[in-house]
């Protein structure tokens, strides 16, 4: 898997294997809503064995009734193929 940047100008195609993503600055973020706290827990920790298993870890911000996760691959400063790989792996496991 490349660690190079995806251009900005290429970004936006990349992002369609990953719709519920969006670019935010050099970074691309997702927010995923829970009824309940567990279940974000919960939901954390099923990311957290995806991410170890990719060797690729996300920022993992953790509020009341949600998760927002933001990736960046920061040998490159930005967005790679890293990304937008580990994004489509975490889509598959929200319910």
């Amino acid at each position: 898997m490349s660690e190079e940047l995806i251009p900005a100008e290429e970004l936006d195609a990349a992002l369609k294997r990953c719709p519920e993503w969006e670019v935010e600055g050099d970074s691309i973020t997702r927010t995923i809503e829970f009824e309940e706290y567990m279940e974000s827990i919960d939901f954390v920790n099923t990311v957290a064995e995806v991410a170890e298993e990719a060797q690729h870890i996300p920022a993992i911000d953790i509020r009341d009734g949600s998760v927002t996760l933001r990736l960046k691959t920061e040998d490159a400063d930005g967005v790679t193929e890293l990304d937008i790989e580990l994004a489509t792996r975490i889509d598959t496991v929200v319910d």
